[in-house]
């Protein structure tokens, strides 16, 4: 299985290929911080759940593309969210954006993420 943090620079490697001219931007996060960082960078964001990847390009009647980057699927077999504190905390956050105006989704493979960014570009 893939490294959540090896399919995180997949999905930024295919945005600048496939999309050279729109902006995006990665939360660190997903990366392997030390402590220190890791307290810095939390202290910089009005709240935790943030999504990984932030792709700052309106289309249709969405504002921009939020991704949370898993390296397995969040949900049971039964489309429920696994019961996690963290990923109920995602969750929250990417219905909130969702609520704003954003599109906001769990990805979990190079192939889901592909097919949600070229769908979300395609919106006219």
């Amino acid at each position: 299985m893939m490294k959540e943090e090896q399919l995180h620079k997949q999905i930024c490697d295919y945005i600048k290929l496939r999309y050279p001219k729109v902006l995006f931007n990665t939360d660190m996060s997903g990366m392997k911080l030390t402590i220190g960082q890791a307290k810095k960078a939390k202290g910089l964001r009005s709240s935790n759940g943030f999504p990984d990847i932030s792709i700052y390009h309106p289309v249709g009647m969405w504002y921009g593309l939020f991704l949370e980057v898993k390296k397995a699927t969040p949900f049971k077999l039964n489309g429920e969210l696994r019961k996690n504190d963290h990923l109920e905390e995602q969750y929250e956050m990417l219905l909130k954006l969702n609520s704003l105006g954003y599109f906001a989704s769990f990805t979990w493979s190079f192939n889901h993420a592909k097919e949600i960014i070229d769908r979300y570009m395609k919106v006219k």
